[in-house]
């Protein structure tokens, strides 16, 4: 692709609208896409402080990212589901709120939906009700492939990450998915990538992966972390 800020052998980034980065590729050319946008109901924590990391604040050096709006997750899907491979999953994390919202929007742009997987952190975190321990992720297919462990259950417990990138999910968990639905060589997408932990998981398994965010944060946090590995 010849928009890659940084090109290696086995990963490319990105920095564009996901949308936008998405469109530019062809049409069945990516085996597996794992993302995680920054989804609009994390506005309302971000509103009430329930958490420094998702803000600016003297607590938190991090940089917060733009909210990815519901309204775009027709057109977002309509894209991934173009430049997937027949036979290839799909996996999208999100919170209760978010996943209502878009199953049915995904499944209009042609995915099945299977069910959503349980990442139990171990951890509660924020909220006032009931504090969160777990976080959805849709397991969505474009026609037909088994996993290939089916011994797998659908709680995957795994610690969260503690002070990292906001919301970072731990690439533990991202090589859970990885081994689950792709085989070594194949190309990994993530237009939402974050501090990379889809990556890290990508490359340390023997997979290629392509990576974008907007951000310069995630941007710069992804491109060391992926040098080290390369």
């Amino acid at each position: 692709m010849s928009i890659s800020n940084d090109d290696s052998s086995n990963h490319q980034l990105n920095q564009l609208d996901a949308i936008s980065y998405l469109k530019l590729m062809q049409d069945g050319s990516i085996d597996l896409v794992i993302t995680d946008p920054a989804y609009e109901s994390l506005e309302k924590h971000r509103k009430v402080g329930t958490t420094t990391r998702l803000k600016v604040s003297k607590s938190s050096s991090n940089q917060w990212f733009d909210i990815f709006p519901n309204s775009r997750f027709e057109e977002l899907f309509v894209e991934i589901y173009r430049v997937l491979k027949k036979n290839s999953h799909f996996y999208l994390f999100c919170d209760q709120e978010t996943a209502f919202y878009v199953k049915p929007i995904a499944e209009k742009a042609g995915f099945k939906f299977w069910k959503p997987l349980i990442w139990d952190k171990q951890k509660i975190g924020m909220g006032y009700h009931y504090r969160a321990r777990y976080e959805f992720i849709l397991f969505f297919e474009k026609g037909k492939r088994k996993l290939n462990d089916l011994s797998i259950p659908d709680v995957l417990v795994c610690p969260r990450v503690f002070r990292g990138y906001p919301t970072e999910k731990p690439s533990q968990l991202m090589e859970i998915l990885i081994k689950q639905s792709s085989i070594a060589g194949d190309v990994i997408c993530d237009p939402f990538m974050g501090s990379c932990p889809v990556g890290e998981a990508a490359l340390k398994n023997k997979r290629q992966f392509l990576g974008n965010d907007l951000s310069n944060v995630a941007y710069e946090l992804s491109l060391a972390r992926l040098r080290l590995l390369s």
